[in-house]
């Protein structure tokens, strides 16, 4: 079955938000980091304008510039935050970074369901599955299609570059294990839909990423 996958540029961070969606027209929303009314309009007049039924809310992880938009969320379409349970100190610790860089936070609700590895995602006629990939986090998901061959890593992998390890939960040996035993083993043909920055692929990122040659 088809999936549409439509992607948003939110917040001072250049953050990566993302809609799935199938033919059912029902839609996961992942790493909602619209942070002002204009953005939470853009996302909203999205959904409407594809007569869209948001379902689930998922979190890669939870560092502030991928959950800025929960509380909206939360408000606009009663959908809770999913996560991993080690995202829940940077859920809680969201409002004090929010204060450190000086940014209009909307405080997200708890983690209601929290996701694990091997967990299944299912919304329309689709599946995601669940990858636990810590070394950013200690909590950080990916979320990926076997058919369409496609995985959301939020901040573990970027196009010719990784995430950053010196945050709270994060490891560099951890992060490059996630990396190179789980997140390339699903196969070079996977497109990698990061939470910054352009798409890539398993294989480009094998061949070029120069943290991981």
């Amino acid at each position: 079955m088809p999936i549409n996958i439509k992607s948003f540029i939110f917040n001072p961070f250049q953050e990566n938000t993302y809609i799935i969606y199938d033919e059912t027209k029902e839609c996961v929303i992942v790493d909602a980091g619209c942070q002002t009314p204009d953005e939470q309009n853009i996302l909203s007049e999205f959904i409407e304008s594809a007569d869209l039924k948001p379902v689930k809310l998922l979190n890669t992880h939870c560092h502030i510039d991928h959950i800025m938009g929960n509380g909206f969320i939360y408000k606009e379409f009663g959908l809770k935050t999913q996560a991993h349970k080690d995202e829940r100190q940077n859920l809680e610790n969201a409002p004090e970074h929010a204060e450190l860089f000086d940014i209009k936070f909307s405080v997200a609700p708890s983690i209601s369901i929290k996701l694990n590895e091997g967990d299944k995602v299912k919304f329309g006629n689709s599946v995601l599955h669940i990858l636990h990939l810590p070394g950013h986090s200690a909590g950080s998901l990916a979320f990926y299609n076997k058919e369409r061959k496609f995985v959301f890593v939020g901040d573990v992998l970027f196009k010719d570059s990784i995430g950053r390890t010196d945050l709270p939960g994060g490891d560099y040996e951890t992060l490059i294990i996630s990396i190179k035993e789980k997140l390339f083993s699903l196969g070079e043909e996977f497109v990698v839909y990061p939470g910054h920055g352009p798409e890539s692929t398993i294989g480009e990122e094998k061949k070029s990423n120069p943290f991981l040659v």
